[in-house]
């Protein structure tokens, strides 16, 4: 506690990379405490630190201008934030926004009025006054406003005013913000198979430690996973820790609810972009007082102020989706680890394709491991299967095989569902004019504008900026030349209605519906049977429980092994596995198959793939890295140096890489600079150093060293992203 006038560091969320010296104000503070501090000409949010660093007057530091009413920054959860800020080298600032992220906090907490009975007598003791003290009764004495007293008891708002005029009736103010219901941890109702019961038992057994351990749960699609981790909830809420569920997408966070309240009897809180600000405020606020149990959320949820943190989950925790790459750059899997080590909580990292960095740290012992390797309800894994395009062949402008057509018209006739999988948007890649070859290239990205047929746009998938599709070139002026180049969804609906014209088909893509709750609606009509074949994207291999669905048929199952990216052949085995898992999930129905069209049905990852033997897959992928010093065997950090005058950026870069003493003293490499693969991005030129150094090098503090040698001028942008996952 820091008594009034004392000298007390505040941490504000303002870019200012430093603790600012402040008086305490009257009442004192607690490091932790959420403040409201004098900075310049305005007010700004801080949290208190510790103490001060003195050596300035005091007669010249401002006072805190007020103590916020809301929930501390615990010591776990500075801890936590000064860590990850040292390992992905974000300002301390940074990561306190991240962490204070929900509009209003400065706010008073709002409240409502209610009424509790004193005890005394009323008088005269009408009817109406005797119901009014009948509710009350009726309710155990809990406080009631003015408009629940009126509809229980029956009477007027003036016997309330009345009765609390004669004392009988005592008013006060309460927050506003409605609990959260209790979870019921009981026993589940579902009969697991021998193999949940091991893992669950395995989980159960870590929540009730209450200590720290990171477990790899490994489990085939289909296998039961959920109800395996939350077993795991169920002890630690038990127990009276608090839980977090990491979810990849908010579609999977819907289906995930709904599990939930079938398990305990209620909903846990929410944390995404669907979410209002007054949502997101209540929950912020109840998870710092301990309030919420358990908590559903994207990849920003790690950051709230949980009081009581047991057991994180980051489920499909080798989704692409828990790296936030703009801004503060961080690996939601990689942090969720270290912010359960530093309070003594149970991580899980659950998939059916683990990333190989998971998976190499449960091989090394770092990490524990158990497996889930069969489907439950005696459901074997999909048939899987090649249709070689080179043997086969397509028509032109056709983009599903014969074998393809007949297994997914098959499947339809049955009653069955099939899914059509391509991992392109809208309707065509690429338009261009067949007279004087121009291509739609958005102004602002330099990269090429994606038509979405259905709503007569182009759109740039970078910056979202459209134009309307046109008859006539801008260029030459020649209508009727515009033809798309290659296939996306759209274009697979409509090749599909020309192909199955009975069928009833859903796309389900980010941008073909209106937001998350479009998507969530796009599922649940799936899930009932509403379709029989569905087209989609990658958000298809998301987790996602279609009973119905028999058959799927990746359209072009090696399009992302053409990539440069080191980690290609464990995302396309990744993806491809995924997806197939989506078929045959059914309980004692029939049997998947997944069918994937290929160029190179030889190659080894669709050897693999078909084989289904992840371990040899991942195995032989390890071995590789190792000796290339790539992830997990290595360090890759990527700068990038973006800015609208491009020679400035160019100036600056070129200069970083040849000062680069620092780095070269850690053994360090550095190649570039080089435009980045997404070369302009909204009118920013984009330049990228790729630093490569041995995997126990201190990268960070050699970055540090490094950065301070070069001033940035405000018109140029440098970041830094620790372990890149992608390199663009």
């Amino acid at each position: 506690m820091f008594g009034e006038g004392e000298v007390v560091g505040v941490l504000t969320t303002r870019p200012i990379d430093c603790c600012l010296d402040y008086i305490s104000p009257e009442g004192g503070v607690r490091a932790g405490d959420l403040v409201e501090v004098p900075l310049g000409a305005s007010l700004a949010i801080g949290a208190v630190w510790g103490a001060g660093e003195g050596g300035v007057d005091n007669a010249r530091l401002r006072r805190i201008h007020r103590r916020l009413d809301a929930p501390p920054i615990n010591a776990d959860m500075r801890r936590f934030l000064e860590q990850a800020g040292r390992y992905t080298l974000i300002a301390q600032t940074s990561m306190l926004r991240l962490a204070t992220r929900v509009s209003g906090l400065e706010k008073a907490r709002p409240t409502r009025t209610v009424f509790a009975a004193t005890g005394k007598a009323p008088n005269p003791a009408t009817p109406a006054r005797l119901s009014v003290l009948r509710a009350f009764k009726d309710r155990g004495g809990m406080p009631m406003p003015t408009s629940e007293i009126v509809e229980h008891a029956g009477v007027g708002a003036g016997v309330v005013k009345g009765l609390e005029n004669q004392g009988v009736l005592k008013r006060f103010n309460v927050a506003r913000d409605r609990p959260y219901p209790e979870l019921k941890p009981g026993k589940t109702n579902l009969e697991l198979t021998p193999d949940q019961q091991t893992a669950a038992s395995d989980l159960r057994a870590k929540a009730a430690r209450g200590s720290y351990s990171a477990t790899l749960l490994k489990g085939v699609t289909g296998s039961g996973k959920t109800e395996v981790y939350l077993e795991a909830v169920a002890e630690t809420v038990a127990r009276g820790r608090q839980a977090l569920v990491l979810m990849p997408e908010i579609a999977l966070t819907e289906q995930f609810l709904e599990r939930v309240a079938e398990r305990f009897g209620a909903r846990p809180g929410e944390w995404h972009s669907e979410v209002t600000p007054a949502e997101r405020r209540r929950l912020w606020r109840s998870v710092g007082e301990g309030g919420v149990q358990l908590v559903v959320g994207a990849r920003s949820a790690l950051f709230l102020p949980f009081r009581t943190l047991g057991l994180i989950v980051v489920d499909e925790e080798h989704d692409g989706s828990y790296k936030q790459e703009e801004g503060a750059i961080y690996n939601a899997r990689d942090m969720a680890v270290l912010r359960a080590s530093l309070c003594g909580a149970q991580v899980v990292l659950a998939s059916a394709t683990p990333s190989l960095e998971t998976w190499n740290n449960a091989r090394t012992g770092k990490y524990d491991r158990v497996d889930l390797p069969l489907r439950i309800g005696a459901t074997e894994l999909p048939e899987m299967s090649a249709i070689d395009l080179r043997e086969s062949g397509l028509p032109s402008g056709r983009w599903i095989s014969g074998a393809l057509a007949l297994a997914v018209r098959e499947a339809v006739e049955r009653g069955e569902q099939a899914l059509l999988f391509l991992n392109r948007r809208g309707y065509a890649p690429m338009t261009i004019c067949r007279s004087c070859g121009f291509q739609f290239v958005c102004t602002e990205c330099d990269v090429r504008m994606v038509e979405h047929r259905f709503r007569r746009i182009l759109m740039c998938h970078q910056c979202g900026a459209t134009r309307p599709v046109t008859q006539a070139c801008p260029a030459c002026e020649t209508e009727g030349e515009l033809v798309a180049i290659g296939p996306g969804v759209e274009r697979l609906a409509e090749e599909s209605r020309e192909l199955f014209p009975k069928a009833r088909i859903e796309i389900l893509s980010s941008d073909a519906m209106d937001g998350g709750r479009g998507l969530r609606d796009t599922i649940e009509r799936i899930k009932r049977g509403s379709a029989d074949i569905v087209i989609g994207t990658q958000l298809v291999a998301k987790g996602h429980h279609f009973p119905g669905l028999t058959v799927v048929g990746a359209i072009d199952a090696d399009f992302s092994l053409n990539s440069d990216d080191f980690r290609a052949a464990e995302r396309t085995y990744q993806l491809m596995t995924q997806v197939a898992g989506r078929s045959g999930r059914n309980r004692g129905g029939r049997r998947g198959l997944a069918l994937l069209q290929t160029c190179n049905p030889d190659h080894h990852v669709i050897r693999a793939i078909l084989s289904g033997d992840d371990e040899a897959f991942l195995m032989a992928e390890a071995a590789e890295r190792q000796v290339s010093g790539v992830p997990p065997f290595g360090r890759y950090v990527g700068i990038v140096v973006s800015g609208r005058n491009s020679r400035a950026a160019e100036e600056l870069s070129n200069a970083m890489v040849r000062h680069s003493g620092p780095l070269d003293r850690i053994g360090a490499h550095l190649f570039g600079p080089a435009p980045a693969q997404l070369a302009r991005v909204r009118g920013r030129t984009r330049l990228r150093i790729l630093i490569k150094a041995d995997i126990n090098a201190p990268v960070q503090a050699a970055i540090k060293r490094w950065m301070k040698q070069f001033r940035v001028p405000s018109s140029l942008r440098v970041a830094i992203d620790i372990d890149p996952q992608r390199f663009i």
